[in-house]
């Protein structure tokens, strides 16, 4: 009995060692088991793949950015770093006949301060890494010129958020609902238009929560609050915050208010001025309307993905596209 013990040891010990050692043993292991036909692997060439895996993936890892206060730029978004999930992207690999080009898998990893842990303070773009910027629309007038531009929104698939004054939301509630229907985002931008910053606390809280309000009868809430004008102070900073919504101004402003102020201008404002992270302010006028499509395209033609303010400022990573290279 003990003869036929030790005869079984090493094969027993060989084979534990190399399910632990290599992924595709242990996958054959379990094929066996289950009765399917065997698979035929190799074990100089799994523990290249692995090895080359593990050198990719290296190359490959971006380390997360944290949220933080910048001297000019005020609250600055994190921006998730990015690493190879090794077995992953082993595993689908080994699925190709030729284990080539290696089938790179990706997860993110997530900084550790975040935005929220930042508390009152003005945003005024997203993260420098983060090749994503959005259009702030700010709607407090008029609806003339709405249909054209969400019809050009639609057509060139780009979502935005706008951020609605609550007086013209009052009369104007199936508008609204459009805009939800459609895919954009909703921002408060206060009920009837006072410069924030010359006003009670109490009236600050009444601007806000009375838009609010409206908002949430669409069903919705918003998370931004873009005080008229761009006027603001602790108190609107710290209502806001009492209200959970983060008050956001703009990287690159349209001017587009401004009668003087023709398409043209507003393109090249915007192609001289966006970058990474930009939030770009306009308004629903017959002159952004004449000017956006080109806006688009000039974006897009910079490596710029189009999304809302809360894609822009999350954390969450820009998808990357895979160039095919094996490393």
């Amino acid at each position: 009995m003990r003869r036929l013990q030790k005869r079984w040891l090493i094969p027993v010990m060989i084979i534990v060692w190399l399910a632990a050692y290599s992924p595709s043993v242990t996958a054959y292991v379990q094929t066996v088991k289950s009765g399917a036909p065997k698979p035929v692997f190799n074990l100089r060439q799994d523990h290249e793949l692995q090895k080359m895996i593990e050198q990719g993936a290296r190359v490959r890892y971006e380390p997360p950015v944290n949220a933080r206060v910048d001297r000019v730029w005020k609250a600055i978004p994190g921006y998730n770093g990015i690493e190879v999930d090794q077995d992953a992207t082993y595993r689908l690999t080994v699925k190709q006949k030729k284990k080539k080009p290696i089938r790179w898998v990706y997860r993110e990893v997530a900084p550790q301060v975040t935005m929220d842990q930042l508390g009152a303070q003005p945003i005024y773009r997203g993260n420098e890494k983060k090749p994503m910027v959005a259009f702030m629309i700010n709607v407090a007038w008029g609806t003339k010129h709405l249909p054209r531009m969400l019809e050009i929104l639609k057509e060139e698939g780009v979502h935005a958020t706008f951020f609605l004054d609550g007086s013209w939301l009052k009369k104007h509630p199936n508008r609204a609902k459009k805009l939800i229907r459609e895919g954009h985002e909703i921002g408060n931008h206060g009920y009837s238009h006072p410069m924030m910053s010359r006003v009670s606390r109490q009236r600050v809280q009444s601007e806000i929560r009375k838009t609010e309000d409206l908002i949430n009868q669409l069903g919705v809430s918003s998370h931004y609050f873009a005080p008229p004008a761009g006027d603001f102070n602790r108190i609107v900073l710290e209502e806001a915050h009492q209200m959970k919504m983060k008050t956001v101004l703009w990287t690159v402003d349209t001017v587009d208010w401004r009668k003087s102020v023709t398409p043209e201008m507003i393109n090249q404002r915007v192609a001289n001025k966006v970058s990474n992270g930009s939030l770009i302010l306009m308004h629903p006028t017959s002159r952004t309307v004449e000017a956006l499509p080109k806006m688009i395209r000039t974006i897009k033609k910079k490596g710029l993905k189009l999304g809302t303010v809360d894609e822009v400022l999350s954390p969450r990573r820009v998808k990357p596209v895979e160039d095919g290279k094996s490393f």
